[in-house]
């Protein structure tokens, strides 16, 4: 298996609920679960100690995306096919290990602690940082660049208003909350895959939340139970055959819950402030932005014409830098009164992928054990 489809395979299934997930019941609380820290699970960590294996990859796709390389640039061509190779040493890990101690000197030395250099501020995509400046460049047309932070901006629309449009939008509360749970299959499909994978999501109201991913190594699932979350996929494609979603995994997740039943939207976050419009393609959008419980940022972008939800931006932190996620959505459809997107592309730093609705069956009956806490899976063995 190939750096790249690895890399698609490991992160790809996490980000996956873009309408699956969850929010605790009325009343209902639960610790949030204790998640595995990355020295438990790979050897030779030496440097990012102490952090949730999921901010660890998350950390790995802030390199990769920095350099504009793939994981065996740093881990070498062997550890394409193998999670143990990914534990040698070599000099481009030992380079790595001493450009995070030196950027975190600067960062405390000049900008007392805060986050003002990253691999990114200077590598921008190449293997080496660039010194002199380009031309072509210089004079070309300018590339858009997505703030870190968006400012209020005078004049515009509150978020109460585009919000209540965008319930509208979608059918009204009156439909939204005739909508109780539903059936859903569809396709995926990974920037590296040749082929489409079979996916079935079920959703039951309040908020619990499975997705399928059937893909030729095994099934890839990710449940939402309506406070704790998981995910679950064979060993040849992440080095944790079960994981538990934790910290800002598990925000991201609620929040994506709030969107597949989305009548509670403005009570999902805190914070929400409406910056100046924008464009995605030909389309004039609205933006707003506010934060999650870990403090992790969240920003969408509201068709001005339609008032439907065309992308969602989120950033989680890492020890080296911010990390975004953007999801776009298209071809909505009604089930039962409710307008749906039937497409989602999903986008991170070292991957994209695709999911393609065919049916959705509303107001099924689903068995509980859908939203259970699925089994680690077992290789799939070849005859």
């Amino acid at each position: 298996m190939n750096s790249s489809r690895l890399s698609v395979l490991v992160r790809g299934v996490w980000p996956c609920a873009i309408w699956l997930g969850i929010w605790p019941l009325a009343g209902q609380t639960r610790s949030e679960p204790k998640p595995l820290l990355s020295e438990q699970v790979f050897k030779d960590v030496q440097v990012l100690k102490g952090i949730p294996v999921s901010e660890f990859m998350a950390t790995m796709g802030f390199f990769s995306a920095s350099l504009g390389e793939n994981c065996t640039y740093c881990h070498g061509e062997e550890s394409g096919g193998s999670w143990e190779k990914y534990a040698d040493d070599n000099a481009h890990k030992r380079t790595a290990r001493a450009m995070i101690a030196m950027v975190t000197a600067i960062n405390k030395s000049y900008f007392a602690g805060r986050r003002m250099l990253t691999c990114y501020s200077c590598h921008r995509g190449g293997e080496r940082p660039r010194i002199t400046p380009n031309l072509t460049e210089l004079y070309g047309p300018p590339v858009p660049e997505e703030p870190d932070d968006i400012q209020s901006a005078p004049g515009a629309p509150s978020a109460d208003q585009i919000f209540d449009r965008y319930i509208q939008a979608l059918g009204g509360s009156e439909r939204l909350a005739a909508l109780t749970s539903f059936v859903a299959k569809g396709s995926y499909i990974g920037y590296a895959d040749t082929e489409k994978s079979t996916v079935e999501i079920y959703a039951q109201a309040p908020r619990q939340r499975s997705t399928i991913v059937h893909t030729a190594t095994g099934d890839a699932t990710t449940v939402y139970d309506g406070a704790a979350g998981w995910t679950a996929a064979p060993l040849v494609n992440r080095p944790v055959p079960l994981l538990a979603l934790a910290g800002q995994e598990l925000d991201g997740a609620r929040f994506d819950a709030e969107l597949s039943f989305p009548a509670r939207i403005k009570q999902a976050l805190s914070g929400w402030r409406v910056g100046f419009a924008a464009t995605i393609g030909d389309r004039d959008v609205d933006v707003v932005q506010a934060s999650t419980a870990a403090r992790s940022t969240v920003r969408l972008y509201f068709d001005k014409e339609t008032g439907l939800l065309l992308r969602q931006v989120r950033y989680t932190g890492s020890p080296v830098g911010m990390s975004p996620m953007q999801m776009d959505y298209a071809d909505y459809r009604e089930v039962s009164g409710v307008k749906m997107p039937f497409r989602w592309t999903v986008t991170w730093l070292d991957g994209r992928s695709t999911y393609e609705l065919s049916e959705v069956q509303p107001n099924v009956t689903i068995d509980a054990a859908k939203f259970a806490q699925p089994a680690a899976p077992q290789p799939v063995r070849k005859p």
